[in-house]
């Protein structure tokens, strides 16, 4: 990684190649196999049946800004010519309000559209707080934890909110809709199960529908860009431009030219470290667990 991006420094995926193309595992290490197994899934579909048709041949994305110091932005935007929307990252242990404020302004100084996402990590009372101070968003991305405190912010200011634990993380991904929760359902595909799995759910939620990276290394990116562009309305800007964050990625991937992505082929071409002996055993043990509760009727294994 470029910079600490969700506490870590080095990000690990397991690749496979199937009939229609690679696929990617790399559900974070500290998640269960219960729920690793919606990443499998989501590997196993990539490089099976390919992506779905696509109604369209190129993506708009977002810059992806970390918790970072404000004069570190303008080299971090530098890397997405064109971009006029940029996601920033809020409620890092060790910021201030005023860190916060700074690192927008300074995004802000660049591009016209900002987006924030706190990862849940306030309060009902610090995220009102702070979304009245941060200025106009576009929307703030899970301010809390909860689907209730998301409705509790929502109700109590003029910007929109939107989820994303909310609906990947939860065993209902359609009850906060239900609860009046949110503006925006930003989904991901390999904590979803798949590329068909997200526009199966994107079709049930009467929301905006961002299409948003899990941290994915180029194959997962891609399947992201083929999700989005297969959607039935083009959605605002997605996040599926953090291959950015990394110093080296698996694969070439064609530049975003004026803030879109082309739908694109990706084949690994060996350019990533390849992990040490003691990983590679780690992740093919772990595929052997996750896989064996896909057979053994896991829900993300049914259709």
């Amino acid at each position: 990684m470029r910079q600490r991006f969700r506490g870590i420094t080095v990000r690990e995926a397991l690749l496979f190649e199937g009939p229609r193309g690679w696929g990617e595992f790399g559900a974070f290490t500290e998640y269960d196999d219960a729920e690793a197994a919606w990443w499998l899934a989501a590997g196993i579909e990539a490089a099976h049946q390919g992506p779905p048709a696509a109604l369209r041949d190129e993506v708009a994305i977002n810059a992806t800004v970390p918790a970072v110091a404000a004069d570190e932005v303008a080299a971090i935007l530098a890397r997405h010519p064109g971009v006029t929307t940029a996601k920033v990252k809020v409620a890092e242990p060790g910021d201030t309000l005023d860190d916060e404020v700074a690192r927008i302004e300074a995004v802000r100084a660049v591009v016209p559209t900002v987006r924030v996402d706190a990862n849940g990590k306030w309060s009902v009372s610090q995220a009102i707080t702070a979304i009245r101070a941060l200025g106009e968003l576009e929307y703030v991305e899970q301010p809390c934890a909860s689907i209730e405190e998301l409705a509790a912010v929502r109700a109590a200011v003029t910007t929109r909110i939107a989820a994303d634990e909310s609906i990947r993380r939860a065993e209902d991904p359609l009850r906060v809709v239900r609860a009046g929760a949110a503006d925006v359902a930003v989904l991901k595909v390999a904590p979803l199960g798949g590329m068909r799995r997200v526009l199966a759910l994107a079709e049930q939620i009467d929301l905006d529908i961002v299409i948003s990276s899990a941290l994915d290394t180029a194959v997962g990116i891609s399947a992201g860009i083929a999700t989005a562009a297969a959607l039935p309305t083009a959605p605002p800007a997605c996040g599926l431009g953090t291959g950015s964050l990394f110093e080296v990625d698996v694969a070439a991937t064609p530049p975003s030219v004026g803030g879109v992505l082309a739908t694109p082929t990706v084949v690994p071409d060996g350019r990533a470290p390849l992990a040490a002996q003691h990983r590679r055993d780690w992740w093919i043990d772990r595929v052997r667990r996750v896989h064996a509760l896909l057979a053994d009727g896991h829900p993300a294994a049914r259709s």
